[in-house]
């Protein structure tokens, strides 16, 4: 059977990427994915070996994306104010592609070549935006993996309404950055 002419992998990556955002990664499923795209289940089967592959496509597309928004809005910034972007940029992330976020930490294989090279492009941007701070290559990873914690967890956290009182998320964030920053420079 060939495949159905207008549909592609691409295609399909963006429904699904779009269905994750707007019902949570659970709902993507070879079934409802045909669903949403209007064809039969089997016919995805020409474009994407099954779920887990999918799952692996959706994780390389959430990580790059992510990837292009942190790198822009750092671009043309230095310094605290460059590690500030990452922060706002992540959670900017987070916020408009909620089920995109999710499947980029999802990744059914974290071995597979293609996540690990679109997620050490987001360890080696970070590494670079840490450059003024002097910090020897093992600091500066330690570093990296605080503030993917920090990003993460803050991220996590106000997508599961872990934050209500009335009070500015965005400069709790500012603040949090600014404090981990003031511990890696004491």
């Amino acid at each position: 059977m060939s495949p159905r002419m207008g549909l592609t992998r691409t295609k399909i990556m963006e429904t699904a990427g779009e269905m994750a955002d707007h019902n949570g990664i659970d709902s993507v499923t070879i079934a409802n994915l045909a669903k949403e795209l209007k064809i039969r289940p089997p016919s995805l089967y020409n474009h994407i070996k099954g779920l887990n592959e999918l799952r692996t496509v959706m994780a390389v597309h959430g990580l790059n994306s992510l990837y292009h928004e942190i790198k822009s809005a750092s671009e043309g910034k230095e310094g605290d104010d460059a590690v500030q972007a990452l922060g706002a940029s992540y959670l900017s992330f987070a916020r408009r592609h909620p089920g995109l976020y999710e499947a980029a930490l999802l990744a059914p294989d974290p071995r597979n070549r293609e996540v690990q090279n679109a997620g050490n492009q987001i360890v080696e941007l970070a590494l670079g935006t840490l450059d003024y701070l002097d910090l020897s290559k093992e600091d500066a990873l330690h570093a990296v993996r605080g503030l993917r914690s920090l990003f993460h967890g803050f991220a996590s956290l106000e997508q599961k309404s872990g934050f209500g009182l009335d009070l500015s998320v965005d400069e709790s964030l500012k603040r949090m950055v600014s404090a981990f920053l003031l511990g890696i420079k004491g």
